[in-house]
């Protein structure tokens, strides 16, 4: 099927390994035995592990976001640290994701060990995404959101994100529509990141007053980037 009805029903037979999810539908659907919840799960894992080691074109991004989605529907914290636990990268570059799209993004980062790499550009997430993903944004070292629909209003919520990132290296907000009245929620932003090697403004709508004083946040970090 094409019309994302088998989706569908897929993510209501991982939803069926849940323990609540089982309770509730026990009254119409009777008892599911532990032999078959069980199963349920060996799939659901076995799924993402496939998809992760297979994630290059969109096609298999799009597998791989899907099969995130069923353990989201299993509610299941175990089942997701022992098959994402360690992953350090992801990317769904080019891809439209939408804002449920990210709150099961998000509740697969809250369950990764490490996260260092997250790669968002051109996912159009815009402003409800990026609140969705707000709480987990803390746990990744290199941020790339190149062309994901980020305004002023989103850079002081990434700003209150990050506010407690303390490993982050490369933020990458290129291609975006930020203009001078988030510059002080930038400079907030770039002084209380203490490992920050580069952030990445180009093609933004920053006045050459705005550039300026971005730039000027280099000089007391020697160590530090900002392009814009």
């Amino acid at each position: 099927m094409t019309d994302g009805r088998f989706e569908v029903f897929l993510r209501f037979v991982a939803g069926l390994s849940s323990p609540r999810s089982a309770w509730i539908l026990e009254e119409f659907l009777g008892k599911f035995p532990h032999q078959t919840m069980c199963r349920v799960s060996d799939w659901v894992k076995g799924e993402v592990k496939r998809q992760i080691r297979n994630a290059g074109s969109e096609f298999d991004k799009r597998r791989l976001l899907n099969t995130m989605h069923y353990l989201f529907e299993s509610q299941n914290p175990a089942l997701a640290q022992q098959t994402l636990g360690s992953v350090e990268t992801l990317s769904f570059c080019d891809m439209g994701l939408t804002p449920i799209d990210c709150v099961v993004l998000s509740h697969v980062i809250r369950l990764c060990d490490t996260m260092k790499h997250l790669n968002l550009v051109s996912c159009h997430i815009q402003c409800e995404g990026l609140l969705r993903l707000g709480p987990v944004l803390h746990k990744c070292q290199r941020l790339r959101l190149y062309r994901v629909g980020l305004t002023d209003s989103g850079a002081e919520d990434l700003a209150s994100s990050l506010s407690t990132n303390h490993t982050v290296t490369e933020l990458c907000l290129s291609h975006n529509s930020l203009t001078d009245r988030c510059v002080p929620a930038l400079r907030r932003l770039i002084l209380t990141l203490p490992r920050l090697e580069l952030i990445s403004l180009w093609e933004n709508k920053f006045s050459p007053t705005g550039k300026k004083e971005l730039r000027s946040l280099q000089e007391p970090r020697p160590g530090l980037r900002v392009t814009v």
